[in-house]
């Protein structure tokens, strides 16, 4: 049962193949319902995703109380769940909501818990739990059957009456429930007297057994009439989500969107780098197998990727990427995580080590001496990563990069070296112009020997590209940064660097800017902070201004938690305790401005590149919070932009939902989850962040848009945890900030109109009852831009150094595997190597799941790039993969457990927009 806010589709469509070839594997098994008692509120990203895995039903608990009332009250709480932009049912799944507080026993017979508590034979006297409304059970007898049946079935028939159908559910079961024998037998055989009974009575009405979920779902079909999956007759059918959750009062399970945030960065670093070991693996395994080298690679490394494919997996548990599991849990996922982390960097390292020889039968694969080193390297699972210093000597160093993108991508990579004298040449020997800079530990102090080195490179699409590193004089094509250094009085010596202009200013109140070849960007000279953005072309300033706040809790009984968001009113300023340092670094391919303040270092860099790196700005916030009592920093952007009560927040990194501020709920009630983006926009402008780590997110007034960046709270919230958020750790939150401008909106065409009212028919008459269309909002998409950034500031480049050792004369060649490029809104999700019969070997085929991405053309498109184009959702398969054919290509379910059609001859492939498509294909 995953997380549903704070994951991403990549782990969640992870997770789910892993489990489901588990258990066709293991058990025989393949799933048709999906169960979702506990997470804390509903994508609806996850009925896409068991659709697409063929499974026709599901069930959701924890709704807003409130919600969960209307549903009840209009006979809705089983309804098709439709995606929003579907337009012909093909994504509705069948779903049942449960009605009541709970999914405890105590809950699920009828609306009276005092009396279903009496039928939770575990809490039978004499056990170690009993009924909280003093009424115990009593083992059924022949004596007292027929009056316990009766008072059963009396509230079996009132649960009935919310349904649509008289076939009922009734769940019988709890946390850590059957872990012993006494408890199978109790509820068992007291339960099989009281159905015998109420079957023996043909005057009640009623017949009742025990079964499986999938056992309730096709009874529910039998008696409507219908196939497994459709839409019985009268039942409605809904679009959106379920966020935020509130159980009780206004409750609202909105803290742990951020609870715990140095783990949910962890996530998607591990995701990242599963993502990347997988397709490199699933490239060098098909090349070594064609080129008759199979038996020389590791291809034992399947077994490392199984190994975090599970951890990920289980870190998607909604108390795990959630932030409420209990301390001593936390660190054992830490440490899965960190373990994972370098076995894939392992796999990743052998995969490159073989597809970068120029010979490839000179390859060996030696696991005491791998032939390329670490890019980084964390001493702990609580950690942040420190990098690689690539040691320069006479002799050149070389440096794998890897670029896990399926686009060609022009990107500035940064490398530590140990001295400040050297030269960058590309694979062919060609000198490359770089920005060589000082490497900072604190506001004021250097590293010493040790420098940055960024070089502005063009990637290859899924490929490997290498450099030189060289030891030599300063050529013209080195370019020193400068750095101003701004005290405000503060008594701080600063570190110099005789190879460096480093100027120590004392105070200085005026705004100042950086720019590019796209905008100027303004800060004010006293914070640090962002103040506004000018592009080149415009006359105008948009103004996106930064502070920093705080929110406290309540002082009354109810505190905020880990699971819960319970502010004592509006957030304060964070006020420091002394004036920030500021650091400005200025040079021809990156600029940025440091601010060092107690509880949150940030940086904002802006790279001086063609094409998407230099279109946004790149924003990091170091945070440190851990003096903090029952206190939670946020970061608040404002802006001009004409929002209108209105923001828009992702779910999963797969879809947008808009979103509403409501003045009449409280405040933490306009929290959401903001797994990959949130934006505002006016019919001129959009201005999105793009984040790197799940947070929550809100906009609580016109043009703001504000993010939760750690929370440090004292106690527990009475969910279940039995701690507070007290294990804080040095955390760095990383975004990109996209200010977008509309293109002006011509009128739109006969058959655009014609759509429109088409889409408002299919949806009218099915909806209007259940007031789910959101006020009226549309459906939104991000920008092709906005999807390309998102992929820049998720899918960072590798950089991998050659170890000092190697043999001379030894080539190397950049790799590009794809012949042609993919079309710009489609993303390989995944190349997944299956396994064989022997679990640690990969079998012949492999799977490729794509996602054409569906996208808003409003938005100005200029300057993506090199080579950015769509093509219709068509895609040619069989000339994709250069040096590689496609054997075999076919169509499956997005778990692989069924065929869609028989394999083809063809491979020309077709998705539409918005839609993930599997495919089980053998490259050779």
């Amino acid at each position: 049962m995953p997380d549903e806010a704070n994951s991403h589709y990549f782990a969640l469509i992870d997770q789910l193949i892993e489990g489901h070839q588990w258990l066709e594997k293991n058990l025989g098994a393949t799933p048709r319902s999906g169960w979702a008692v506990d997470p804390f509120g509903y994508s609806s990203t996850m009925p896409y995703l068991l659709r697409r895995a063929n499974l026709t039903s599901m069930l959701i608990q924890r709704v807003h109380y409130t919600i969960k009332k209307h549903f009840a009250a209009t006979h809705s709480l089983e309804f098709m769940w439709r995606q929003t932009w579907d337009s012909d049912s093909s994504t509705d799944i069948f779903c049942h909501m449960m009605p009541f507080y709970s999914y405890d026993v105590p809950h699920t017979c009828g609306p009276d818990p005092k009396i279903c508590c009496q039928f939770d034979f575990k809490r039978l006297p004499g056990g170690r739990i009993n009924c909280p409304w003093k009424v115990p059970p009593r083992a059924i007898t022949e004596a007292n059957v027929a009056e316990r049946a009766g008072l059963l079935l009396d509230q079996y028939r009132k649960k009935s009456r919310l349904f649509r159908s008289n076939v009922l559910l009734v769940p019988l079961g709890d946390d850590f429930r059957y872990d012993k024998p006494q408890e199978w037998d109790a509820q068992f055989f007291n339960y099989q007297r009281l159905f015998d009974f109420l079957n023996s009575k043909p005057d009640l009405h009623v017949q009742a057994q025990f079964g499986t979920l999938s056992d309730y779902f096709d009874a529910l079909y039998k008696r409507t009439g219908v196939e497994p999956g459709a839409r019985p007759p009268g039942f409605p059918v809904l679009s959106g989500d379920f966020f935020s959750y509130a159980d009780r009062e206004d409750h609202y399970w909105t803290g742990y969107y951020t609870s715990r945030p140095f783990y949910k960065g962890l996530d998607r670093v591990l995701e990242a780098h599963l993502r990347g070991a997988e397709i490199l693996y699933s490239l060098a395994v098909a090349h070594a197998r064609r080129s008759g080298l199979a038996s020389h690679y590791p291809l034992s490394n399947l077994a490392l990727l199984t190994e975090a494919r599970r951890t990920l997996g289980l870190f998607q548990h909604h108390d795990a990427i959630t932030g409420t599991a209990k301390e001593a849990v936390v660190v054992d996922y830490g440490v899965r995580l960190l373990r994972s982390l370098v076995n894939l960097k392992q796999v990743i390292i052998n995969a490159a080590h073989y597809l970068v020889l120029g010979d490839k039968e000179t390859y060996h694969f030696d696991p005491e001496a791998p032939f390329l080193q670490m890019d980084d390297s964390r001493t702990n699972h609580d950690a942040l990563p420190e990098r690689t210093v690539i040691q320069l000597e006479s002799s050149p160093r070389y440096v794998v990069l890897f670029n896990p993108l399926e686009q060609e991508r022009l990107s500035l990579v940064s490398l530590l070296v140990n001295s400040p004298r050297v030269r960058v040449l590309s694979e062919e020997g060609q000198p490359l112009a770089i920005q060589i800079s000082v490497h900072w530990s604190s506001a004021t102090d250097l590293v010493p020997d040790v420098y940055q080195v960024s070089v502005p490179v063009r990637l290859p699409a899924l490929g490997l590209s290498v450099l030189q590193l060289q030891l030599g004089l300063d050529g013209p094509r080195t370019l020193p940064s400068s750095v101003r250094v701004y005290l405000y009085g503060r008594q701080l010596s600063v570190s110099r660097h005789e190879a460096f202009p480093i100027r120590v200013i004392d105070s200085g109140t005026s705004d100042f800017a950086l720019s590019n070849r796209y905008m100027q960007v303004w800060f004010s000279g006293l914070t640090g902070l962002l103040k506004s953005i000018q592009r080149v072309d415009e006359e105008q300033e948009q103004r996106v201004d930064t502070e920093f706040l705080i929110y406290g809790t309540r002082t009354s009984k109810d505190k905020s938690g880990a699971y819960l968001f319970l502010p004592d009113g509006e957030a304060k300023p964070y006020v420091p305790k002394d004036p920030p340092v500021l650091r400005i670094t200025e040079g021809p391919f990156f600029s940025e401005v440091v601010a060092h303040y107690e509880h949150v270092h940030q940086i904002v860099r802006l790279y001086n590149l063609p094409g998407v790196e230099g279109l946004s700005l790149d924003m990091s916030f170091l945070v440190d919070i851990r003096d903090y009592i029952n206190k939670e920093l946020a970061l608040r952007i404002h802006t001009d932009i004409d929002s209108q009560a209105t923001f828009f927040t992702d779910l999963n990194g797969f879809q947008v939902q808009p979103r509403r501020f409501l003045k009449k709920l409280p405040l933490q009630a306009n929290f959401y989850p903001m797994p990959v983006m949130a934006y505002l926009q006016d019919a001129q402008n959009r201005l999105t962040l793009h984040t790197a780590q799940a947070l929550g997110v809100s906009s609580l007034r016109s043009g703001q848009l504000e993010v939760i960046l750690d929370r440090r709270l004292m106690q527990d919230d009475n969910r279940g945890l039995g701690q507070g958020l007290k294990d804080n750790k040095r955390t760095c939150n990383h975004f990109r900030l996209l200010l977008e401008r509309r293109t002006p909106v011509r009128e739109p065409g006969f058959f655009s109109k014609l759509a429109a009212m088409f889409r408002g028919l299919i949806f009218h008459n099915s909806r209007s009852r259940n007031h789910e269309v959101h006020d009226g909002l549309p459906t939104s998409y991000p920008s092709l831009l906005s999807h390309l950034t998102s992929m820049y500031l998720n899918t960072p480049v590798f950089a991998l150094p050659v170890a000092k050792k190697q043999p001379p004369g030894l080539a190397l060649r950049s790799f590009h595997p794809l012949a042609s490029s993919v079309p710009c809104d489609f993303h390989l999700l995944n190349l997944r190597s299956l396994q064989a019969k022997d679990e640690n070997v990969p079998a012949a085929e492999t799977a490729l799941i794509l996602h054409r991405k569906g996208f808003d053309c409003g938005l100005e498109a200029k300057n993506l790039g090199f080579n950015c184009t769509t093509s219709q959702g068509k895609v040619a398969l069989g000339s994709l993969f250069h040096g590689l054919d496609v054997l075999f290509l076919q169509p499956t379910s997005l778990t692989l457990l069924y065929p869609l059609a028989s394999p083809s001859n063809s491979t020309d492939i077709f998705v539409e927009p918005m839609e993930i498509a599997t495919f089980c294909l053998r490259l050779g």
